[in-house]
């Protein structure tokens, strides 16, 4: 099917239209909570005493985890339960290593505990160039669904996607050309998904893509501790989109070959 058929099938069944975001001492001071049992979504505020207690990706998520999870044990398979995803106040910035990577905790299905795992990839910068500082994702959709944070129409929807593929490797070519508007912008979008590996196992991963300019095709970094990608499709989550350009200093990432 022609990606352009496949995305106009799909529907748009929760949206949010924000101000533009920017990036003033590595921090928007918002983060981005999605519901998808309600099909709810809100931005939060992101206060001095997050900033200087919890600093980073780690930080950042375990708050907003204590904030939201109740104060009792929440089952990884629970609606309650949690996929956090933040870059820390470094994401994006090449003068110090590893600063491209993203942080993303939840109650692992193989010990029952939070569990955090850190991967590489675009996905960290993108959402902080499209505005937020971290993603917190709660709730369970009925169907398969796409969460679309496009920071250069500052607006964040959930739709549905019928018929994309199924596997992480194919899924990531098909988004990153469905939302790229050109060839130069391929490097713009970036996708977090979970294979179908994931819907028969307690150990599936998260596959965080970028795209590799050389090679014309979407790469994957994997945070595969603890079973997150079993989480996320539980959620029914199909994939995670960010695209950005606003703020995007010239030198995070090459969008054409030398």
């Amino acid at each position: 099917m022609k990606l352009e058929k496949m995305k106009a099938a799909h529907q748009v069944l929760a949206r949010l239209d924000y101000p533009p975001g920017r990036v003033e001492r590595g921090y928007n001071n918002r983060t981005l909570y999605i519901d998808l049992s309600r099909m709810k979504i809100a931005v939060k505020p992101v206060s001095a005493y997050m900033k200087e207690i919890f600093t980073g990706g780690k930080g950042f998520d375990l708050y907003l985890m204590w904030h939201t999870l109740p104060k009792k044990p929440v089952a990884w398979d629970s609606p309650l339960n949690e996929i956090c995803i933040s870059a820390g106040p470094l994401g994006g910035t090449p003068s110090f290593s590893g600063s491209g990577k993203s942080l993303v905790t939840g109650i692992s299905p193989t010990t029952g505990s939070l569990m955090d795992s850190n991967v590489g990839g675009h996905f960290g910068p993108l959402l902080k160039f499209a505005g937020f500082d971290a993603l917190e994702i709660q709730g369970k959709a009925k169907h398969d669904v796409l969460v679309i944070i496009d920071g250069i129409k500052s607006r964040v929807t959930v739709e549905s996607c019928p018929h994309e593929a199924p596997n992480s490797a194919d899924l990531a070519e098909q988004l990153h050309r469905m939302y790229a508007d050109s060839t130069q912008e391929l490097q713009a979008v970036g996708v977090v998904s979970a294979g179908q590996g994931a819907e028969h196992t307690l150990i599936g991963c998260l596959n965080f893509s970028f795209w590799d300019y050389k090679r014309d095709m979407a790469r994957m970094k994997q945070a595969g501790r603890g079973g997150l990608g079993t989480v996320f499709r539980d959620k029914h989550l199909k994939a995670l989109v960010a695209k950005s350009l606003v703020n995007r200093p010239s030198w995070v990432m090459r969008t054409t070959a030398p």
